[in-house]
């Protein structure tokens, strides 16, 4: 095939997956690993890592809680729905809904299509709009080359690593950079090796489960990434972490006013993951109760298993993972 760039942006891998490489990072999850991982599964101990799907922070108004509604047959919705009233005699009783679901409303997995820039791939002198390996912005909803149906096709399984950020840093707002974050694999003594699904537990999604809904509290709770450390980012890369996953909004702190005269992206991780390296984002994860046990049991790493949604087009998703120990 031809080539979708002539120039790829300073920091990523565009092509070194192939030229029409839809996976990214995905593609450092090997056999090999994967059957490595089957390891961790030592008590065959499982933990459910979403939110239920109707628990989401609200910080984000466009995105809304799910609404699920019974199907009509008819005039006649199908639910407690006696088959008698279709034909006499028959004792089904039937149940039939649909539903109403913001893709990333609360647990989710963040496409490569998620988050793009305004690149100059071409050469042409004139940036345009472009994604992980240079392909182009869909032209309609649901088209994208990268939504996240070849990611659900890939199965999403392998080693886990979970990084205790609540552990270290508490229950306020903190902004971690690459210092701090080495200081928090120092002291655990975390190795994150090459394909591994790396984990990040700052005990948001646990306190919204309990019921914390105050927006300026929200904005204030647990652990969050500096996008604007380019040596954190370089760590990304260099860790040869195939995802990253978090249980807060975002992974990243998110960027307010920006200063006068500024050039660039608003959420830099976002752009350095997504964009450049093909590697994709985990948000609203419910890892409190796997972090706890792995904590106890002296344990960092996990079986994962995470699949979003076999949507094609999908710029995100919502996800049922679980965790095996």
């Amino acid at each position: 095939m031809t080539r979708r760039w002539r120039h790829r942006p300073e920091g990523s891998n565009w092509g070194e997956f192939g030229d029409d490489d839809r996976l990214g990072r995905l593609n450092l999850i090997t056999p090999a690993q994967r059957r490595a991982a089957l390891a961790q599964a030592r008590e065959g101990e499982v933990f459910c890592l979403s939110l239920p799907l109707d628990v989401g922070p609200g910080l984000n108004k466009s995105r809304l809680a799910p609404r699920l509604a019974a199907v009509s047959l008819g005039d006649k919705p199908k639910f407690n729905l006696c088959a008698c009233e279709i034909h006499p005699g028959l004792t089904d009783v039937i149940n039939d809904d649909w539903v109403t679901m913001f893709t990333q409303y609360s647990t989710q997995w963040d496409a490569l299509c998620h988050a793009g820039s305004m690149f100059d791939a071409d050469g042409d002198g004139v940036p345009e709009v472009r994604f992980y390996n240079g392909f182009a912005g869909a032209k309609t909803v649901g088209s994208s080359e990268l939504g996240l149906e070849h990611m659900a096709a890939s199965c999403v399984q392998g080693r886990g690593v979970m990084l205790d950020l609540r552990r270290h840093f508490g229950d306020g707002r903190t902004v971690v950079g690459y210092d701090a974050l080495m200081r928090v694999l120092d002291a655990d003594q975390v190795d994150v090796a090459t394909g591994d699904m790396v984990c990040l537990h700052t005990g948001f999604a646990d306190r919204l489960l309990r019921g914390m809904r105050d927006g300026a509290e929200l904005e204030a709770t647990g652990a969050v990434l500096d996008g604007f450390d380019t040596r954190l980012l370089q760590w990304i890369t260099d860790s040869g972490m195939s995802v990253l996953i978090a249980d807060n909004v975002a992974v990243e702190a998110r960027a307010g006013t920006m200063p006068q005269g500024y050039v660039g992206p608003m959420m830099p991780l976002h752009e350095h993951c997504l964009f450049k390296l093909g590697l994709h984002l985990g948000e609203l994860w419910h890892l409190t109760p796997l972090s706890g046990w792995l904590q106890a049991h002296g344990r960092h790493h996990f079986l994962l298993t995470a699949p979003p949604l076999r949507l094609p087009g999908a710029v995100g998703s919502p996800a049922s993972p679980v965790a095996t120990v």
